[in-house]
């Protein structure tokens, strides 16, 4: 095992599983709208819901809601902060991984 191994630097706002698949799947795709979230992640509403407020409430995420037509859109974008935590959390993984 190496002596720079620190799992401290995993962050943990991101590391849970939906987190990190609406992380990576906004990193590519730049923003999406609810349902595409939920259908690619295959989440619940609330499930989605909940994760999407927690990396809202750091900073990571974007939400933005309005109306299309008489129907609600809630569209999730990564910020600025939120692609450099992403970063840092790839780098951090890729640095518990054993040199080869």
């Amino acid at each position: 095992m190496a002596d720079d191994f620190d799992i401290s630097r995993i962050d943990d706002v991101i590391h849970g599983r939906i987190r990190l698949g609406i992380m990576a799947f906004l990193s590519g795709a730049g923003s999406a709208d609810f349902t595409t979230l939920k259908t690619r992640l295959q989440t619940t509403d609330g499930n989605l819901s909940v994760h999407l407020r927690k990396l809202e409430e750091a900073g990571f995420v974007a939400v933005s809601k309005s109306f299309n037509g008489r129907k609600p859109l809630t569209e999730a974008s990564l910020t600025d902060q939120g692609r450099d935590a992403f970063v840092a959390y790839l780098d951090a993984m890729a640095g518990l991984l054993p040199e080869r």
